[in-house]
């Protein structure tokens, strides 16, 4: 009789360990794919180090590398460009304070007032630096981030790129824009941010007396003759400026025929008063055109800051260049090829413009 019990299916045999040893065709299968899998991970390290390489190439042929600096102990890691960059040889070990002596002071007091801001804020920044590396001075762009590791602060990383080629453009544009394109000189602007920086009584190279000069007798030239010889006239008033005030911490062309120059501290007014009568002495020469002579002249007002009016912003700055507007333009009343100076003044007024001499034309 049949029961349920001798219905129920028997499983089929399967492969049981023998003795404790597995299957010799299952081991074997193992085996093989182990080595597969160590095959298929060597292949993709040997893909990862051949992008690497090819991204490190890439960085170094745009003068770029990249960086770490572990904050523990100040230990860098550099790539090969950022040693290239530095005229240190790849491999070589580094030496934080030895890199920092690479960098200009300048540079290395911003680099560390923004390395501490980064690292206080868990932030990042970005600054050109100039290094003298190499035996040359260059340009870097660091970019920089914060690692933290446990929400504590443990490395700085980022890349460095040469910029040098980049700065000099951006100075030649500079340059460019606060230069006169007809006689050379600086501009009215290139005036204006000379007179800022002089002015303020604190820097290395602080000016003291303003001179203003303008062409008597320059419109008639350039209606009768025209502008080739009007621009003739002001070229070589320009050069001849130069010359008589190559000394001068700028000499500029602030207006169509308005002049210029800032002189540094100390000042003698009396060698004030000498110089002017060279500049209206040099500007009365004759300039040949064409088988003529062109003859213009000038009137200069010259104006002698102080220590309080000299320290004083804006307002000073303001009231020097008001005080040898004053002087030139007593000059010219005074019927030109004129000089006339201005002493102190301070902050109660423009002063009185003096005197100093008076020359007839020619």
């Amino acid at each position: 009789m049949t029961t349920a019990r001798s219905l129920t299916p028997v499983d089929p045999p399967r492969d049981r360990p023998v003795g404790g040893c597995a299957d010799p065709s299952a081991a074997s299968e193992a085996a093989s794919e182990a080595a597969a899998a160590r095959a298929l991970q060597r292949a993709i390290l040997r893909q990862q180090a051949g992008l690497l390489a090819r991204q490190e190439r890439a960085l170094a042929a745009a003068g770029m590398g990249l960086w770490s600096c572990r904050l523990r102990d100040g230990a860098l890691d550099w790539s090969g460009g950022v040693h290239d960059l530095f005229g240190v040889p790849r491999g070589a070990a580094l030496h934080r304070p030895r890199i920092l002596d690479l960098y200009e002071p300048t540079s290395r007091r911003l680099l560390e007032a923004l390395r501490h801001r980064a690292i206080a804020g868990s932030g990042a920044f970005v600054l050109d630096a100039e290094i003298q590396a190499g035996g040359r001075r260059r340009w870097i762009r660091i970019r920089a981030a914060v690692e933290a590791e446990d929400g504590r602060p443990a490395r700085l990383f980022g890349t460095k790129q040469d910029v040098t080629e980049e700065i000099a453009r951006l100075a030649e544009l500079s340059r460019r824009a606060e230069r006169d394109p007809l006689t050379g000189l600086a501009n009215r602007r290139g005036f204006e941010a000379r007179f800022e920086a002089g002015t303020d009584g604190a820097g290395p190279d602080p000016l003291a007396a303003l001179l203003l000069i303008d062409l008597d007798g320059f419109k008639p030239v350039n209606d009768v003759h025209g502008h080739a010889a009007g621009d003739l006239c002001l070229r070589r008033s320009a050069a001849r400026l130069a010359a008589v005030c190559r000394d001068a911490a700028l000499v500029a062309r602030i207006g169509g025929d308005e002049f210029a120059v800032l002189l540094r501290a100390p000042v003698d007014p009396l060698a004030l008063v000498e110089r002017g009568r060279r500049v209206v002495a040099a500007l009365s020469r004759p300039i040949p055109y064409r088988g003529r002579e062109l003859r213009i002249g000038s009137s200069v007002g010259i104006a002698v800051g102080d220590a309080a009016g000299m320290s004083s912003g804006r307002g000073g700055r303001a009231r020097l260049f008001d005080r040898a507007d004053a002087a030139l333009y007593a000059a010219k009343d005074a019927g030109g090829n004129a000089v006339r100076i201005v002493l102190g003044g301070g902050r109660s007024g423009t002063g009185a413009a003096q005197p100093a001499v008076a020359l007839g034309a020619g």
